[in-house]
């Protein structure tokens, strides 16, 4: 029988959803279904609502109910000690919009932030947005209330690609207004200066944020496999080059390679999480990295 991850988080199957919460909810509960047969071991996917009774505990807070039911103290857990403040920072640029097998990388971002949200709300977690292109367009404070999830999916819903991509002056400005500590996820295809960027997330790390990078990219931008001579056009600029793929296939393979190692070495380098995706992979892996993430940053 066919891993029920697999058969859930297909991004060719989740994007045909109109429906961005249909799609949330379908690649959350997907993951969860297949997560005992997943590869990953060391944490769980708990969903709780309480916790241990512990000394110094008021016995007002005991939950009878459940005592009634399992012989076992618990005490419910209130907003504060159980909500991680999440910010989720997307990339909605034109650049974002190229295709490369059916589903482009702002469709997989959009619904990478919706699932991911779905989970964040499971897990009792405060869900923020920041859409960005050339400049912040929306931002939405984090909330944890359940009703929040609409509110949130709602702008992603109306998300429209934007002009160049300036990734650095967005994030200083976040860095600068986020002041209470709390998770920061960037989705982009990182298509900008690289100094710039790091710059900018290091803000983050000097503001004592924990960082997930989650670089999206298509696969024929990273093994260039056209076969004909053929025109480009880039999405931000609308400049046009007609070259024989072949031709420079080498070097541009090399490029993005040097590109993606780069990113991956200089995160590494100050902490922040890196996560390398193309849009023909599942949506699972990237759930786990978060899971991860959020352990260590309880």
């Amino acid at each position: 029988m066919e891993n029920l991850t697999s058969q859930y988080l297909t991004p060719q199957i989740v994007s045909s959803l109109n429906n961005l919460s249909l799609r949330a909810r379908l690649v959350v509960e997907g993951f969860i279904a297949g997560y005992h047969r997943s590869p990953y071991h060391g944490f769980s996917v708990e969903f709780a609502e309480h916790r241990a009774y512990g000394p110094g505990d008021e016995i007002r807070h005991v939950d009878w109910k459940l005592y009634a039911k399992t012989d076992r103290h618990y005490v419910k857990q209130f907003e504060e000690e159980t909500n991680l403040k999440c910010y989720l920072v997307v990339d909605q640029s034109k650049s974002m919009t190229f295709d490369s097998g059916g589903i482009s990388k702002l469709s997989y971002a959009q619904t990478l932030a919706a699932a991911l949200s779905y989970l964040m709300l499971k897990q009792q977690d405060a869900i923020g947005l920041a859409l960005f292109d050339s400049h912040l367009r929306h931002y939405i404070p984090p909330r944890a209330k359940p009703s929040h999830i609409n509110t949130v999916l709602g702008q992603m819903t109306r998300m429209v690609p934007g002009p160049e991509t300036a990734i650095s002056p967005v994030l200083h400005q976040l860095a600068e207004n986020i002041v209470k500590r709390g998770m920061i996820i960037l989705i982009s295809d990182l298509l900008d200066d690289p100094d710039d960027v790091m710059m900018g997330l290091k803000h983050f790390r000097y503001k004592n944020h924990e960082v997930i990078v989650f670089h999206i990219l298509a696969p024929q931008e990273l093994d260039f496999s056209y076969g004909r001579r053929s025109r480009f056009r880039d999405l931000e600029t609308g400049d046009i080059i007609t070259t024989e793929p072949w031709h420079i296939r080498a070097e541009y393979r090399n490029y993005m390679d040097e590109f993606v190692n780069g990113y991956r070495q200089r995160c590494r380098n100050n902490n922040i999480d890196y996560v390398h995706i193309t849009t023909d992979k599942p949506l699972d892996r990237a759930l786990t990295e978060y899971l991860l993430k959020r352990r260590k940053a309880r």
